[in-house]
């Protein structure tokens, strides 16, 4: 009899074939690959700075089209299947609905991971061909990102367990686009004379994922010093995070009608 890892890892495995399929995911990367060898182009045009404006564009696209590639392509999954009805058939089968999840989510982060690898070996070729530098802040800086598409993943999952692929879209990139600016609306927030709007902005933080935590492009670009916490932290958020909305996620599609 199949284990419950082993049937996740078998949809997981139907899902990277089926999102490989998806030609708006080589959309995607086409137009990120592009843009990450037109950044010599662009730093040409500047006489200073011009490793570093390689390198930020570069970082900028791999961390921009891996969401869209997360979002765009992750959200239809679920449906899909509900669309297609063949849900139920792999529902028929000793399968849970919390195993079909969890294989989607799982299916879906590979799909994004491996992308993030063809990203970064032409972020690699074309840093290397401008003789720019790599050390090891570019690949904490990319590791980073790797961990906030788990969370991204995670939240496009979750959307999709309940609602359209459309909303399901919308609300992911507003989660995203929030995520980012948590922090500078705290501090705001922590200026304003009324303090129901101090405690509303400080909940709003914590319930909104930090992604600004795994951000570290700015460090890796110029040479700074990164500090083993400032990986390994965001790692283990990150992972903490994806595993408190999958358990959302599987509470919720447990008792979605499939009708």
């Amino acid at each position: 009899m199949k284990t419950s890892v082993t049937r996740i890892w078998i949809i997981a495995v139907n899902t990277v074939r089926e999102a490989i399929r998806n030609k708006l995911l080589y959309t995607l990367l086409f137009f990120s690959v592009a843009i990450i060898g037109t950044a010599v182009l662009i730093a040409s045009l500047s006489y200073v700075e011009g490793e570093r404006i390689i390198q930020d564009i570069g970082l900028a696209a791999i961390r921009l089209f891996s969401v869209g590639i997360a979002i765009f392509v992750g959200i239809g999954l679920i449906h899909g299947e509900v669309d297609r009805r063949t849900i139920y058939t792999i529902l028929s089968k000793p399968v849970s609905r919390a195993e079909f999840l969890l294989g989607k989510f799982l299916g879906l982060l590979l799909t994004v991971w491996l992308q993030v690898i063809l990203m970064t070996v032409a972020f690699v070729i074309v840093t290397s061909a401008t003789g720019s530098r790599i050390d090891s802040g570019h690949a904490a800086a990319l590791f980073l990102t790797a961990m906030e598409l788990m969370v991204i993943v995670a939240l496009a999952t979750l959307f999709s367990a309940f609602t359209t692929p459309l909303l399901a879209a919308l609300f992911t990139l507003g989660v995203y686009t929030l995520g980012h600016l948590s922090r500078d609306m705290l501090a705001l927030a922590r200026q304003a004379e009324v303090e129901g709007v101090k405690v509303a902005a400080t909940w709003l933080y914590r319930l909104l994922p930090d992604l600004e935590s795994f951000n570290l492009t700015i460090q890796a670009v110029h040479g700074l010093t990164i500090s083993p916490a400032e990986i390994w932290l965001p790692m283990l958020y990150a992972v903490g995070y994806a595993i408190a909305l999958l358990f959302v996620a599987s509470f919720i599609f447990q008792r979605r009608d499939l009708k």
